[in-house]
This record gives C-alpha cells, structure tokens and sequence, in this order.
C-alpha cells in the first residue's frame, strides 16, 4: 500500500471506548504521535448539536493533563493562516456530513490536503477518520445537512467505516447489517472500505500504514467476500 511518506495520520474509530473517559484509551498514543505542545481542534461535526466552544472543552481537558494545549479552529479570525502555522491538527468526531460541509463552506478542504501532505500531524476520531478517505459514502451518520461534494481528504487509499459493528446471531433487529450496507455500497463504488472496530485505529507514517489496537478490523473488496485484518503493516 502506498501512500504520501509525508503524510502524518492517526485516524481512531471512536473518541471513547466502553467504560472509558473521552480518549483515555488512545491519549498517551496520541501525545506520542502528535509530538506538540499545542493542538489546533476542529470542532466542526458537532455531536449532539453542540456548540464549538462546548465540544472544543472535551479535548481540551484531556490533554491539557498530558501538558498539551488546545485551540479551536473557530476561536481563530484566519482560520487558513491557522491551519498553515499549525504544529498538529485534530479533527473530533460527531456527523460526518456537517463536518464536511462546513470545512467545504469555509474553503478549508485544499488548505487541510496541502498542510497535511507538507507532514503536519492529523488526529482524527469517527467522523474525523471519515474524512481520511477518498469519500464518506461509508458513514454511519444521517445525512442531517447536504455538502456540495461527499469527496473527502483522500489521505488513506480506502474508505473507513468507524464503530464497525459485527452481526449480532441473537438479535431479533431484522434491518440491514453494518456489512449489508458496505456490500451495497460495493455494488456502485469501487474503493476498498475497512470496518473499524471501537479501540483500533489507523497510523500512517513515513509511507507505511498500520492497523494498531487489539482487534482485529474487517476489510471489504467489491466483488469479494469480506476479510479479517489483524494488527499490523497493512499491505492489501
């Protein structure tokens, strides 16, 4: 799998796990990773509808422990210039339509591909790690508000679907499955899709790209039945 060597990418299914607080599970890999003192947050996929400044507190406080500051994109009159002086970029997960909405409506999407392809490091978290790929036509999330184009960031050569839920054999639910959907999906696109468990993420660094976390992830081709990737160099 090839990708730019310069790209710096950290892109997790889930800001928060089970029984965890918001990115407790990942925060020491993310401070690692991100290797700064001062982060530049995009809150734009608001979850549940709240405001930048309430959803900009939540990262915040997390690594504020860590001695790590951040700052919120809306907080900035610039937010280009911001973008362009920034040491590291994190994007917060909610709905992913909103996000790119909003980062099309504010012209923000060349200046993301440009800084990031000149080797700033970005975090994403759900809605955040959808932006990686070539599109967002594998979200989970209701499509609340229509961006001009669901084309994404196209860091990543394959789609990510986060929270990647398996079939449940005891439940009574007789809608589509996660995997249903991916198939669907299948049947008029052809990029690869990864499903995402809750607890893994995607590392890409200097060209090679990782699945790290203790699960493993579900890799979908069309054409093909669905495979199991463990963690590890991904080389598919």
């Amino acid at each position: 799998m090839k990708i730019n060597p310069n790209y710096n990418i950290l892109a997790a299914s889930t800001s928060t796990i089970f029984g965890s607080g918001y990115l407790e599970y990942i925060l020491d890999e993310a401070v690692r990773f991100l290797n700064t003192d001062e982060i530049i947050f995009i809150p734009y996929a608001r979850p549940s509808g709240m405001s930048w400044e309430e959803y900009t507190e939540s990262p915040a406080k997390a690594f504020a422990g860590k001695g790590v500051s951040v700052k919120g994109l809306h907080e900035f009159d610039r937010p280009k210039e911001a973008l362009r002086k920034s040491q590291a970029i994190f994007t917060g997960g909610g709905n992913t339509f909103l996000l790119l909405k909003t980062l099309y409506e504010f012209d923000l999407m060349d200046e993301l591909k440009s800084v990031i392809a000149g080797g700033t490091p970005y975090m994403g978290t759900s809605a955040g790690s959808n932006i990686c790929g070539p599109d967002i036509g594998t979200t989970n999330d209701m499509p609340i508000v229509y961006p001009p184009s669901f084309g994404a960031l196209n860091f990543l050569p394959f789609n990510i679907n986060p929270h990647y839920l398996d079939p449940d054999p005891l439940s009574k639910h007789k809608g589509e499955t996660r995997e249903t959907r991916i198939y669907e999906f299948h049947q008029f696109n052809s990029q690869m899709v990864l499903g995402l468990r809750e607890g893994s993420w995607i590392e890409a660094r200097q060209g090679v790209v990782e699945l790290k976390g203790r699960l493993t992830a579900r890799l979908f081709k069309p054409g093909v039945q669905a495979v199991e990737i463990a963690p590890g160099v991904l080389d598919f």
